[in-house]
């Protein structure tokens, strides 16, 4: 058993080291940012490398690393719930958390928790995004934004779709680029290479095998594609950024 003199002197210490809590309203801003959408300000506050500061939000542990760990976790229930009551579909922001928490379990430094932090942040922004996008978009464009998220794997064409929508395809190309701004195949194309760029993060798979899970022709024109949107090669893109995440 602790000496409790000991335990005296070490609550002593503490309160004299004790460095007071910020505003609760900074981090509640911050997280009213993500479920509304508000991309400029989660942006904003990545750059300025917000959540790197600690200063004012507690230490849950005297390891840093270990420290900005559980920040981490915390931040992650935090944009789960936050989410949610925006209406994010809850089975998609517990795996969108899940996903984000098993990633930072592997980080080794703090500069890598940050950055997956900002990841998350954004990633969780976008879905809100999308949600806000729902309410003012047709029905038969959600089913289209949905039978695409859940087949982003194989070849998915405009008849594929036309054919879930029950839709004519000019009818149905109309009326998605009417509520989304974009055709649907540059959409799919969209939506492919975002799915490229985690596993490009994320994953070993190789250059060819994430060309072939994502149903595109062959490499070249996965390369082309990739280059087109990010501005960066696919190796190139793995270089930079999978190396100084992991």
């Amino acid at each position: 058993m602790a000496n409790p003199k000991d335990w005296v002197n070490d609550e002593l210490q503490n309160s004299e080291l004790e460095v007071k809590h910020r505003s609760s309203d900074v981090e509640y801003s911050f997280y009213t940012n993500v479920k509304t959408g508000n991309m400029e300000a989660v942006i904003k506050n990545c750059e300025e490398d917000a959540f790197i500061h600690l200063e004012g939000t507690g230490t849950l542990s005297h390891n840093p690393l270990t420290n900005i760990k559980y920040h981490f976790v915390v931040t992650a229930a935090m944009l789960t719930r936050y989410c949610i009551e925006g209406g994010l579909e809850p089975e998609q922001a517990y795996r969108l958390s899940d996903f984000y928490i098993l990633k930072m379990d592997t980080c080794q430094t703090i500069r890598q928790v940050a950055d997956l932090h900002h990841d998350m942040a954004k990633d969780f922004t976008g879905k809100m995004v999308l949600n806000k996008k729902s309410s003012i978009i047709s029905k038969p464009v959600m089913q289209c934004v949905d039978y695409i998220y859940s087949n982003i794997k194989d070849r998915i064409t405009v008849q594929d779709l036309a054919d879930h929508t029950g839709l004519s395809t000019n009818y149905l190309s109309r009326v998605f680029k009417q509520n989304l701004g974009i055709s649907i195949s540059d959409y799919i194309r969209e939506k492919k290479i975002e799915k490229a760029t985690h596993l490009l993060k994320y994953s070993d798979e190789s250059i060819v095998d994430i060309a072939n899970y994502l149903s595109f022709s062959s490499q070249s024109h996965f390369i082309q594609t990739f280059q087109e949107y990010t501005g960066l090669t696919p190796k190139k893109y793995r270089d930079r950024f999978y190396k100084s995440m992991w």
